[in-house]
């Protein structure tokens, strides 16, 4: 259980190659988000790469690689390697399920959402992963939720599924630069922290985040800090394979 969240928060910010050293173009832009209108990444295609460092309560330390693979809003397919070749972990999200393949500690996962919710207590969705990773609001706005401008950034308060999320998205990217969500119960918290962008295609992405996680695991409070340092992300029209199987 311990180490499947490990792996899965990791996505749910998850979320991610190691390959040839790969230099990234800064995004930058000439204008600024007047109203609140955030940038969603446009794309039909997705492959990226990222470097990561995984540091647990105990002082751990974790590094490995990361693959992923995705059809937007259909499909996001992920492979994490510590090194040496060996794959760690497979997994597939979609619209219905989570599929994980632990190779090494065999704590496999085949849920539908419901089902995990169920199980574990927490009320995810493909939606909620795509924007923690790509550093978009957590859920579109509306006007249940708390919006306020201070200086170059908007304030965004959301609660959903008895969750509050408190984020700060800034005018010149319209991206989110912070993220904060606590569950109302107190049963677990996520900090992001978005500090550079890169241009992929005229579209601004994260180039470097760091996550810190505090979850509860039995009586204990688990604590998990994920960096990572994407080294590539390619966008395409033409068909992914998503190769998954227990």
């Amino acid at each position: 259980m311990n180490k499947f969240l490990a792996y899965f928060l990791l996505l749910g910010g998850l979320i991610f190659l190691n390959a040839c050293a790969k230099k990234t173009i800064p995004y930058s832009s000439n204008s600024r988000m007047e109203g609140f209108n955030p940038s969603y990444p446009q794309y039909q295609y997705l492959t990226a790469r990222a470097k990561v460092v995984i540091e647990e309560g105990s002082g751990k330390i974790t590094r490995g690689t990361l693959n992923l693979r995705s059809k937007k809003d259909s499909v996001l397919w992920f492979s994490i390697s510590p090194g040496l070749g060996m794959e760690a972990v497979r997994g597939l999200i979609t619209q219905e399920k989570i599929q994980i393949k632990d190779r090494i500690g065999n704590e496999d996962v085949n849920l539908t959402f419901e089902e995990f919710k169920n199980y574990y207590g927490l009320d995810l969705s493909l939606d909620l992963f795509q924007n923690i990773l790509w550093a978009n609001p957590p859920f579109v706005f509306d006007y249940s939720d708390r919006l306020v401008k201070v200086k170059s950034s908007y304030e965004l308060t959301q609660v959903r599924n008895q969750v509050r999320y408190f984020s700060k998205i800034g005018t010149e990217n319209a991206k989110v630069n912070e993220l904060a969500s606590n569950s109302l119960d107190d049963r677990g918290s996520l900090l992001a922290s978005f500090a550079d962008y890169q241009d992929v295609e005229g579209q601004p992405f994260p180039s470097e985040t760091l996550y810190q996680f505090v979850y509860q695991l039995g009586k204990e409070k688990q604590n998990t800090i994920v960096h990572l340092d994407w080294t590539g992300i390619t966008l395409q029209s033409e068909s992914l394979n998503f190769p998954f199987r227990f």
